[in-house]
């Protein structure tokens, strides 16, 4: 295992007998495979882990982030040597067809369709989305970050989660005076802080808050300012869940925000037909978000296809947290560049992002929708 300080390779031997220290430069290693049961990382893997996320240490992310992007490498990990288990076996078997077709041909006919049959099945079992579980569960993750932090490392550029500031704490004179012609609201306090936290309110002019009122601080006066804005724009960020997909509608008749207005709307979240044909994509499965999606208000219901609404009613849910920050970034800033040339009803336009990924926005009465090819 490699030494993530002075680069050494220190065997398993060594590791044991400098009491899981760098035989060079003796600085203790944060794991060990040899103990670590199934799920088995290294010092390396970790730091690669936190240097793809943080996009080399340059954005920051939720824990969550982190979370999905360790499972899905591990996941994968785990796949490809389910495919090397499943190769062996398949030429274990092919040898026992063949021992089968010395002794009966008419065996061996049978043999060969039941295998084809079987394959079939398989590939069509394997591209169906699943719910998926969590290889590494939050509490673990946490437990390593603890103790990767006490060897006096840093899990670089990772948010906390968002602090619950008082509301109505003073408000600089600066930002009074200041105009926001556009509005990002997230459906969850941990992405509007992601979004904040990468400078995106500076690099695109806008104003970012959460739909349940983060950042509790300025939350009031911010809002306030917006809603004297005629030409104020508002993008609506969210995860594929009811709370997530109902999104625009709140915005649309919650006093709180524009009931009484006529603000143009633009949807850039995620939406279940963006991802439900997606095997590669994080999926999960809650009773609790099938009871949610049972009560969605018919407006709602009327913007999703009769496929979208069973596929929530299943309890299905993908969160914005399984793509990385710069994806996210991407798709916000790309939203509203596309939005300064269109006005609702104007018709449709691609995007393209920074991954090659194209995506769709088709316009509705004061809605621009992200369509089919999110992430």
């Amino acid at each position: 295992m490699k030494c993530i300080v002075c680069g050494t390779k220190n065997n398993l031997k060594e590791r044991k007998a400098n009491q899981g220290r760098c035989k060079r430069c003796q600085q203790p290693f944060a794991f060990e495979p040899s103990t670590m049961g199934a799920v088995q990382i290294t010092d390396s893997l970790f730091d690669k882990f936190i240097d793809h996320i943080s996009d080399n240490k340059s954005l920051y992310y939720t824990q969550d982030q982190l979370l999905y992007l360790v499972n899905k490498r591990l996941e994968h990990k785990s796949k490809r040597m389910a495919k090397v288990t499943k190769f062996i076996g398949g030429l274990i078997a092919a040898g026992l067809g063949v021992v089968i077709l010395m002794f009966s041909q008419q065996l061996f006919i049978v043999y060969a369709v039941v295998a084809a049959i079987a394959l079939v099945l398989f590939l069509v079992i394997a591209k169906k989305p699943k719910a998926q579980s969590f290889v590494v569960p939050r509490s673990q993750l946490s437990g390593w970050i603890n103790r990767w932090n006490s060897l006096n490392r840093t899990v670089a550029k990772m948010l906390p989660p968002p602090r619950q500031e008082e509301e109505g704490a003073p408000v600089s004179e600066e930002l009074k005076d200041y105009s926001f012609d556009r509005l990002v609201v997230c459906d969850r306090p941990e992405i509007a802080q992601m979004l904040i936290a990468n400078n995106f309110h500076f690099e695109n002019n806008c104003a970012i808050l959460s739909f349940n009122g983060y950042p509790q601080s300025i939350f009031t006066t911010v809002l306030e300012m917006l809603r004297r804005n005629p030409d104020l724009k508002v993008y609506a960020l969210h995860d594929a869940t009811p709370r997530g997909v109902s999104l625009v509608y709140h915005l649309q008749t919650s006093p709180t925000w524009f009931c009484t207005s006529n603000v143009a709307i633009y949807d850039l979240g995620l939406l279940p037909r963006q991802i439900m044909k997606n095997s590669q994509i994080f999926l999960q499965k809650s009773t609790e978000s099938a009871a949610e999606a049972q009560q969605l208000p018919a407006p709602v219901k009327e913007k999703l296809s009769p496929a979208e609404i069973t596929w929530l009613e299943a309890g299905n849910y993908v969160v914005l947290d399984v793509f990385s920050p710069r994806k996210l970034l991407q798709v916000v800033s790309q939203g509203i560049i596309k939005s300064r040339d269109m006005l609702p009803g104007d018709g449709s336009g691609s995007i393209i992002d920074g991954e090659g990924t194209a995506w769709t926005f088709t316009t509705g009465v004061g809605v621009l929708l992200a369509d089919d090819n999110f992430g």
